[in-house]
C-alpha cells in the first residue's frame, strides 16, 4: 500500500517566543487543580464540544483514535450514575482497599461520597476500543490503546482548564456500570469520568495536593 503525503503545516517561531510560550503554558497548567466541589452554574455546551474536539487531536496506534466521549449533561441519568459509583466507592473503601492505599488517600482528603457527580454540569466518560477503526463502522484491531486514550485524556483536561473550567478525573473500580448507562458496546472498556464545570465558591484543595515533584525528580537529560 502507498502512503499518501501532504505537506506538513508547522509554524517556525523565534526561540525567545518558544521559550516564552513554554514557560507560560507551565505556569498557566500549574494552577488546574483537582476540584471535588462544584457549582450548579451551567456552562455551554460548545465548550465542552471544542474540548472534546482538542482530545481527538491525539496521537494514537495507527490513527485508529480508540476513543469515544459520552458527554452526560444535568438529567435523571445523573442520580442512577452517581448511586452505582459511590456503591462501588463504598466497596472500595470499606473491603477491597488495602491499608497502605488508605494511606495514601488520606492526605488528600476523600471518601465515599461523590456528590459532584450530580452538582456538575457536565460528566465526560471516555471509553477505550479495543476494536475499531479511522472509518465509520470498522471493525479492525486497535493499537496501544490505553497509551492513546491516556494522551487523548491528557488534552482533554488540558483544554477544558484552558478553556477556564475546573476538572477532576473519577475512576471508580469497576466501572461497568458506565458501560451500561451509556449504553455503550462490549468491545469498548470504560477508562475514566471527568467532572466538568465551575468550582463551588466555596471550594478548597488539600495542600498535599499542591505538592508536585521538581524538574529532578521527574526528569534526568543524558
Amino acid at each position: 500500500m502507498t502512503c499518501e503525503t501532504t505537506p506538513l503545516e508547522f509554524i517556525t517561531r523565534p526561540e525567545s517566543e518558544m521559550i516564552e510560550r513554554a514557560r507560560a503554558f507551565y505556569a498557566e497548567m500549574n494552577r488546574r487543580r483537582t476540584v471535588r466541589d462544584f457549582s450548579e452554574r451551567d456552562v455551554p455546551r460548545e465548550i465542552i464540544e471544542q474540548a472534546v474536539l482538542t482530545a481527538g487531536t491525539a496521537p494514537s496506534g495507527a490513527n485508529h483514535q480508540p476513543w469515544h466521549f459520552t458527554v452526560i449533561g444535568k438529567g435523571p441519568v445523573r442520580k442512577r450514575l452517581r448511586e452505582a459509583a459511590e456503591a462501588e466507592e463504598k466497596a472500595f473503601y470499606e473491603d477491597k482497599a488495602s491499608a497502605e492505599w488508605l494511606e495514601a488517600l488520606a492526605p488528600l482528603g476523600t471518601d465515599a461520597n461523590k456528590p459532584f457527580l450530580e452538582t456538575a454540569p457536565w460528566l465526560i466518560a471516555v471509553f477505550a476500543q479495543r476494536r475499531g477503526g479511522i472509518e465509520p463502522g470498522a471493525d479492525k484491531k486497535n493499537y496501544y490503546v490505553a497509551e492513546s486514550v491516556g494522551i487523548a485524556c491528557g488534552l482533554l483536561l488540558a483544554s477544558l482548564h484552558h478553556a477556564g473550567l475546573a476538572t477532576l478525573t473519577h475512576t471508580p473500580n469497576p466501572m461497568g456500570f458506565l458501560s451500561e448507562i451509556c449504553g455503550r458496546p462490549a468491545s469498548e472498556k470504560p477508562y475514566m469520568l471527568i467532572v466538568a464545570g465551575y468550582p463551588a465558591e466555596a471550594a478548597h484543595v488539600p495542600v498535599h495536593a499542591l505538592k508536585k515533584k521538581p524538574l529532578g525528580q521527574i526528569c534526568d537529560f543524558l
